[in-house]
């Protein structure tokens, strides 16, 4: 059994309390995964179809051995799902190899119900340097209750964590607007918000289908989005599209399942922009008819790191061999670093150290039907290594002053509700120190940057809260 059946059946019978009030309330997803294939895409070169999106408002917008995770999250809770008001369609597959997406329920969900701990009466976790422990429930506050939450979340001594706003919907990617200061919010079923330094939210621009990456073009109110063109996992495809300008990149492979799409978005010391594509398979095999289960040939952009001219959309491979890179960030010393998902067959997660024209992994695996590396190909392993299907997703930076001795240190996001994520994770600078804990607490961390301020701020898929990480001293 996989890991998305394995979380499609831990969604489906773990029974969720609200703490607030006495009412069970049991989630149950619209629709399920039937199938986990994607057929080959025909590489295309850039499109230049028009996005009919528009905003409602004018306002302006050298690799190191892996190290193990040192800390393993003591409970499963389950997330719950909020209707989209103004959303299109959510894609109704599963995340692979991250928890599985459910579709928005018809009647929104306002609090978030307690989760049954599914795990161990008594699990032990190893030795954490950071301090951080994970939590030993899953009671969680309702959505709205901000000292709950507040008081949930644990960080370092020093830090601070506040209850910075909430949308409604499931977040994917955020990011902070260079012009206008305030927070922009991706969710699943389509819109993007912005939220103020107060909390308050409004619509920006709504009609894309699963934007899972979002970025601000330096010094620009230019909105940059990856998304759906096709809503498929058999033959879907992805794009990159400017906010006002329409599509800019067209007939990137996707899906294999939901979140195996056009993913994080990040622009580079070049003035280029870069965007993680995943794959369209497991590990590289054919995956229907006569010779299912062979291995395939490569489409030439899935897998892979794109960078992509801002103005034109023309495209170039940076570097291949990343299952599903969900985000990328960029440090001051011109380093690239992405997150990855791993295989079905459950090997620990990877975060890796981006090599220009580099093979990172995929789908070269060790596993009883994986594939090898023909001769001459080296496959550069990760930087690091966390616990299997904690799916990494959000990867930030910090290039803040507001974090003593934090300068350049990288922040990852681990979303699952499987043991060992649930958390921010926090590694040396170029990968000095070995990932520890930075903040735990959380139903389903999908996101974290940096905001103007120096905090860090985090989106919590499951809840729609944004959560703001200072330094108090």
């Amino acid at each position: 059994m996989n890991k998305i059946r394995l979380f499609v059946l831990l969604l489906l019978t773990t029974l969720l309390v609200n703490c607030g009030g006495s009412e069970a309330v049991v989630i149950t997803p619209t629709a399920q995964p039937t199938t986990e294939v994607a057929e080959a895409a025909t590489a295309t070169t850039p499109a230049t179809a028009t996005n009919t999106a528009v905003p409602t408002d004018t306002a302006a917008p050298a690799t190191n051995t892996p190290v193990a995770e040192p800390a393993t999250a003591t409970s499963r809770p389950t997330a719950t799902t909020e209707a989209e008001p103004t959303a299109v369609d959510a894609e109704p597959t599963a995340i692979e190899p991250n928890p599985t997406a459910v579709e928005p329920e018809p009647t929104a969900i306002e609090p978030n119900p307690t989760a049954v701990n599914t795990t161990p009466s008594s699990p032990v976790a190893p030795a954490n340097p950071s301090g951080v422990t994970a939590p030993t429930d899953a009671n969680y506050p309702a959505n709205t209750d901000v000292v709950g939450w507040e008081n949930r979340i644990n960080v370092p001594p020093g830090f601070d964590v506040s209850y910075y706003g909430r949308v409604d919907g499931q977040p994917t990617s955020i990011t902070f607007s260079p012009v206008d200061g305030q927070l922009y919010i991706a969710v699943q079923a389509g819109t993007i918000y912005k939220m103020d330094s107060a909390g308050g939210v409004s619509t920006y621009v709504g009609g894309f289908t699963a934007p899972t990456g979002i970025a601000f073009r330096p010094g620009t109110n230019q909105l940059y989005v990856s998304s759906r063109v096709r809503d498929e996992n058999i033959g879907g495809e992805a794009q990159v599209s400017v906010v006002n300008r329409g599509q800019l990149i067209g007939g990137l492979p996707c899906c294999y399942t939901f979140f195996h799409s056009a993913n994080g978005i990040a622009f580079g010391p070049d003035g280029y922009g870069y965007v993680g594509v995943g794959a369209r398979a497991d590990h590289g095999e054919i995956l229907e008819g006569p010779n299912a289960g062979q291995q395939d040939e490569m489409h030439p952009y899935e897998a892979s790191i794109l960078r992509f001219n801002p103005d034109t959309g023309e495209v170039s491979v940076y570097a291949t061999g990343f299952r599903n890179p969900y985000d990328i960030a960029w440090d001051s010393n011109g380093q690239l670093w992405a997150s990855d998902n791993t295989p079905d067959f459950d090997p620990p997660e990877r975060l890796h150290r981006v090599v220009p024209g580099g093979i990172h992994g995929y789908p070269y695996y060790e596993c009883d039907v994986c594939f090898s590396p023909p001769p001459g190909v080296n496959v550069i392993p990760p930087l690091a290594t966390f616990a299997p299907s904690s799916s990494p997703t959000g990867v930030e930076v910090y290039k803040g002053t507001q974090f003593p001795g934090y300068n350049n240190a990288i922040f990852l996001a681990l979303w699952s509700a499987f043991p060992g994520a649930q958390k921010i994770m926090h590694i040396g600078a170029g990968g000095s120190s070995a990932p520890v804990n930075f903040a735990t607490g959380f139903a389903a961390p999908i996101d974290v940057v940096t905001g103007p301020d120096g905090s860090l701020y985090v989106a919590d898929w499951a809840t729609g809260i944004i959560f703001k990480i200072s330094y108090t001293g």
